[in-house]
């Protein structure tokens, strides 16, 4: 996890020209060390990789129609390793789709814009903020 400072971020989606252009823009504004899956079930099988981020299209359907979807990749991810953070991503602007992605445990949901790489970049900050107070009161809590 964050070797040299860089943050491990997982990148799904099967719309190759956004997964591309959303690798360029962590790449050229932020410190990522980044992989890119076009589908859930590559990503699922790169997890002993230890990614500090995943960000997870909805759908997934794009290049093989018998895919598993978002969901059930967060489900999938969640059941190997339930700490690894996963952002939802879809173009859909539905508040039932960003409901049922956090029932699912997704740590935020995200449309996708024009705005959605800003939204992104935030979303990653206030995680890794959190993550790292959790681990000062851990500390703490052990020393009590």
């Amino acid at each position: 996890m964050m070797q040299n400072n860089k943050i491990k971020l997982f990148l799904v989606d099967d719309d190759a020209l956004f997964l591309k252009s959303l690798e360029i823009e962590f790449l050229e504004h932020a410190n990522f060390d980044i992989t890119t899956f076009p589908t859930g079930e590559l990503c699922l099988s790169s997890l002993k990789d230890r990614p500090d981020i995943v960000i997870l299209d909805f759908h997934l359907d794009g290049i093989s129609k018998g895919a598993i979807n978002g969901l059930e990749t967060l489900d999938e991810i969640k059941k190997i390793d339930e700490s690894i953070p996963v952002i939802m991503l879809s173009s859909q602007d539905k508040i039932d789709v960003a409901v049922k992605c956090m029932h699912h445990k997704a740590s935020d949901y995200v449309v996708k814009s024009e705005t959605a790489f800003f939204r992104l970049k935030q979303i990653i900050t206030n995680i890794l903020h959190s993550q790292k107070v959790e681990k000062q009161l851990h500390w703490y809590m052990d020393r009590m």
